[in-house]
């Protein structure tokens, strides 16, 4: 402060005190810019801000918590927050100040509105003397974080799932192969004995039931081996429509005359490249599920129709990828599954039926059937509204080829040809020698493909055959073959196996040209398919 004073003919004629303000304004400067800058970031936060009292009454919020409530910033002041909240918020928000009055600590908590989720954070606003005069409530719109956690969640779920789902299938496929051989050797031994003794003698009826019991149990197997994608198999190019339409008659036949088939073909449908005999699997097991979840009157729609699936299309559902697909739907009007068991339901084993109705191997045989082509297969049910399984198969690009004149011919069962056989079990090497012999061929058995190599090396006849089981000791089916081809360059070759490997087959497709017979087999499948290679050659030999 300075003080100063004019004198003027001898006497004192004004004084004046003069304050330096400069820091006050410079404060005052700063203050205004504080508080305009704490405005803009108050108005310009994505949260919903709002200034209250202990009643709950509003003294200041920012335009985004107007904006959320669809109403004027000024007509908000003064009045009260609970009236803008449903009932359990506003409950809540009240407990919550008077918690933060009492105890002054932070509250934070999220609330569900509707669709919309809320994270909530409530801070308590003291005096000098630490006393809570105010609340501040700060809102935020977390329903986009929830969905992206649900989504993960969700795929999370599917992923195990899926994982789960590999474990039980290479367990499954491990047991189906040791269980084939035994299956082989009772099949193909009571088969035998069968034709032995005669349809009159005594013990056929037993020896029919077990025939019968075994037969059961080795397509129990196949379904298992579909399921672990160990099944090998002969895919075609085929017209999904034209498979379909063949398999109507017998569809019906499966479902009754109670229930409606629906047959809805698409229009220019694609090819697809498939075993057909796995269209029939899926189609059979799909309409009997369906059957009985109907249980009475009601229908079945099967529909056929091409797919394009984008990126868009494919997120959020594991193990669906972008692409062209065939689309094969079965529909029904049953009573429908709830989620938990909706999760369940490609599991084997797992089933709804009481004990001895089912075996729980339908619906896992069409997931086998379907990741075994690369495809993939969704599943969407409600309690009491039925249900739809939708199956998507890639498109193939390629002709059609038609089956030749030959193809139709039933060939002889019976020969006389030289086959040499390879199997490292014993049991099943001398089974399949009768099979072959009682059949009318010349065999040579050998139980390790060192034996085979020497056989097809002292042996001074000519041999027409290899009959090799896939997995060996020393050497695979597959380079036992390549190397007496090379001593006997018109041998043929029929690969043998319980399951499916690698060596013949990439994950369960025949390589093209390659000639196979899945364990167990009965005597008439061997008859047939024997003749069936040897046909071949020889119209080869003849063109």
């Amino acid at each position: 402060m300075l003080a100063s004073s004019i004198q003027f003919a001898g006497g004192t004629v004004l004084n004046a005190i003069i304050h330096d303000i400069t820091e006050r304004k410079s404060a005052e400067e700063k203050l205004r810019e504080t508080v305009a800058w704490f405005k803009a970031l108050f108005n310009a936060t994505s949260d919903s801000v709002l200034l209250i009292d202990h009643q709950c009454t509003i003294l200041d919020l920012n335009e985004k918590a107007a904006r959320r409530r669809q109403v004027e910033r000024t007509a908000m002041l003064g009045r009260n927050l609970l009236e803008f909240l449903p009932a359990e918020a506003a409950a809540r928000r009240r407990a919550a100040v008077a918690q933060i009055i009492d105890q002054g600590q932070l509250i934070q908590y999220e609330e569900t509105r509707g669709e919309q989720h809320y994270s909530i954070r409530l801070f308590p606003i003291r005096d000098e003397l630490g006393q809570v005069l105010h609340v501040a409530s700060f809102s935020r719109d977390i329903s986009e974080r929830k969905q992206a956690e649900a989504e993960k969640a969700k795929l999370e779920a599917q992923l195990r799932q899926s994982q789960k789902m590999e474990a039980v299938g290479q367990l499954a496929g491990g047991v189906a192969h040791d269980f084939n051989n035994m299956l082989g050797v009772i099949l193909g031994y009571t088969e035998l004995l069968m034709e032995e003794i005669g349809p009159e003698k005594r013990f056929q009826r037993q020896l029919h039931e077990i025939y019968t019991a075994a037969e059961r149990s080795a397509n129990l197997t196949r379904q298992l081996l579909t399921f672990a994608r160990k099944q090998t198999v002969a895919p075609k190019v085929l017209d999904l429509n034209q498979t379909v339409e063949g398999m109507l008659n017998m569809l019906r036949r499966l479902i009754g005359e109670d229930i409606n088939l629906v047959w809805r073909p698409g229009a220019g449908l694609w090819s697809i490249k498939m075993d057909p005999s796995q269209i029939d699997q899926m189609l059979a097991n799909l309409c009997v599920n369906a059957r009985d979840a109907i249980a009475g009157v009601g229908t079945l729609t099967v529909a056929t129709e091409n797919s394009s699936l984008d990126a868009q299309d494919c997120a959020g559902q594991a193990g669906f990828m972008p692409g062209e697909y065939v689309r094969l739907t079965v529909s029904d009007t049953g009573c429908g599954m709830d989620q938990e068991i909706l999760a369940r339901i490609f599991e084997p084993f797992f089933t709804t039926k009481d004990v001895g109705a089912g075996t729980g191997l339908g619906l896992a045989t069409v997931y086998g059937a379907v990741k075994q082509n690369d495809g993939f297969v969704y599943a969407s049910s409600e309690a009491g509204q039925g249900a739809t399984f939708t199956i998507y198969l890639p498109r193939h690009v390629g002709q059609m080829v038609s089956s030749g004149p030959g193809d139709a011919e039933q060939p002889a069962l019976r020969g006389s040809e030289t086959v040499l056989l390879v199997e490292d079990e014993s049991v099943i090497l001398e089974m399949v020698k009768v099979m072959l012999e009682s059949l009318g061929y010349t065999v040579l058995a050998a139980n390790t493909p060192g034996a085979a190599l020497r056989l097809a090396q002292e042996y001074s006849g000519p041999i027409d055959l290899l009959m090799t089981d896939v997995i060996m000791p020393e050497l695979n089916g597959r380079d036992l073959a390549e190397n007496l081809l090379s001593l006997r360059p018109h041998l043929r070759c029929l690969f043998m196996s319980g399951y499916t490997a690698d060596v013949i087959a990439h994950h369960g497709v025949l390589d093209e040209g390659v000639q196979f017979i899945q364990k167990p087999f009965l005597k008439k499948e061997l008859s047939a398919k024997v003749r069936d290679v040897l046909t071949r050659a020889d119209a080869a030999k003849k063109g």
